[in-house]
């Protein structure tokens, strides 16, 4: 369990250390070809290819593939009253932080009548995926639906696979965190299929496509997003989840191994990976992880996890270099918890969502931490951010500019076109400054 990477004594560049960190080895690529047949299916019959993916994946169709309003409102009505009030407050939350995310208009006056505006406006459609099977992700409802609100979208489709063990019907409780956020476009549809059926529309369901589509899923909903995206934007290819932990011989192991188990019974290929400065630590982290995971309802795919070449502990010399490590990987879920926590932050620069002391673990960001659980992984935080408001934005900048203003700049604008050989983009200028 746990394989070791020993980093100190050494001084890897950048290249090498991303060689070097621990991936699962999984390839959207293998599963395009499949995603595509399923994509195609959708787009030249329609509900009948949903019908028929239902029960060939998930174990039988949906009596309904658009959920009928009174099956959301009873399923709101008959949410356990503590799961109701988590995900009030979980709801309550994440409105509040992502408010935060809203960027306001700008004006910027470059001169006398020349003004350059700057505004954010929402696309108008998005298709917000909940996955289904392993576990059931009421919080998924929240963490896609928040955002898109806050951003101004008006019309929004939540789809979620059909569940054999509810007659086809999307989990209740999922229905139910849709309902207590307003969405009314609810359809029983999953996999590859659904993002197809979101992408190009399905008429015979009144279905029609969106500009965005969130959330995560399995490998060939990563292929078919991978595949839509260009006819639709999407928030990224996700894949297993991850975490890595920074932490020192401060660090309470008890709590560093929970964490780890935590990501670690999502599914076999889930990464957990700490990185600390002391080897004694790690070997009281392993024995307590031993004990946990033997222990834990989803063992068998919690050892599997642990044990994987995607998870592992790394020594390294200090903790700028767990830093360097880390920022090497671009975890999706980064705890840091070491006697100076803010030291690290401070040397931190890649990462989905950060966890920062003892009392932050990555499951309170899952549910109740009023931040967004739907972040990159495979090291796109290198690159890419989480989920979030401004995922539902464009920024447009807006230009005014007056007679006279337009006149400053007309001759270091026939300047650049002529320089350009783009003669009529001078003209354009001069068309309205004729000579008399």
């Amino acid at each position: 369990m746990l394989q070791t990477i020993d980093l100190r004594g050494s001084s890897p560049s950048r290249a090498q250390l991303l060689d070097l960190v621990p991936r699962a080895v999984t390839d959207v690529g293998v599963a395009t070809e499949a995603a595509a047949a399923l994509i195609d299916a959708v787009r030249a019959e329609g509900s009948a290819a949903l019908r028929a993916q239902a029960a060939r994946f998930d174990g039988g169709e949906a009596p309904s593939i658009r959920v009928p309003q009174s099956e959301i409102d009873d399923a709101v009505a008959q949410l356990a009253p503590d799961v109701r009030d988590a995900l009030e407050t979980a709801i309550d939350r994440v409105r509040q932080a992502t408010a935060a995310q809203i960027p306001p208009a700008a004006s910027t006056s470059l001169g006398d009548g020349a003004i350059v505006e700057q505004r954010w406006q929402p696309v108008d459609r998005v298709g917000l995926y909940v996955p289904g099977g392993k576990a059931v992700y009421p919080s998924s409802v929240v963490m896609n639906v928040v955002p898109a609100q806050a951003a101004g979208v008006p019309s929004i489709a939540l789809v979620s696979p059909p569940q054999q063990e509810f007659g086809g019907r999307v989990h209740p409780t999922i229905l139910g965190a849709a309902g207590l956020l307003g969405i009314t476009e609810v359809y029983a549809m999953g996999g590859a299929g659904a993002i197809g059926a979101l992408a190009y529309g399905v008429a015979d369901l009144g279905l029609e496509p969106v500009q965005i589509i969130t959330g995560p899923g399995n490998v060939y909903v990563a292929a078919a997003k991978r595949l839509v995206r260009g006819r639709t934007g999407i928030d990224s290819e996700a894949g297993p989840t991850e975490i890595l932990v920074i932490a020192d011989e401060t660090a309470d192991p008890g709590f560093v191994a929970a964490d780890l188990l935590s990501q670690a019974e999502h599914d076999e290929l889930a990464a957990a990976v700490l990185v600390t400065t002391s080897p004694a630590f790690a070997d009281e982290v392993r024995v307590e992880l031993d004990g946990l995971a033997a222990a834990t309802p989803h063992s068998a795919r919690t050892l599997v996890a642990l044990a994987g070449q995607q998870s592992a502990v790394v020594l390294v010399d200090d903790l700028a270099a767990a830093a360097r490590f880390s920022d090497a990987y671009g975890p999706e879920h980064l705890e840091i918890q070491t006697a100076d926590d803010d030291g690290v932050l401070a040397n931190i620069h890649s990462a989905g969502a950060i966890f920062v002391g003892s009392y932050s673990p990555v499951s309170l960001g899952d549910y109740l931490a009023g931040s967004n659980h739907v972040l990159p992984t495979g090291g796109q935080s290198r690159f890419s951010s989480g989920l979030g408001a401004y995922t539902f934005l464009r920024p447009q900048q807006v230009i005014r500019y007056s007679r006279a203003a337009l006149g400053e700049v007309a001759g270091r604008i026939h300047a650049l076109a002529t320089s350009e050989n783009l003669p009529a983009h001078a003209e354009a200028v001069a068309a309205r400054f004729p000579r008399e």
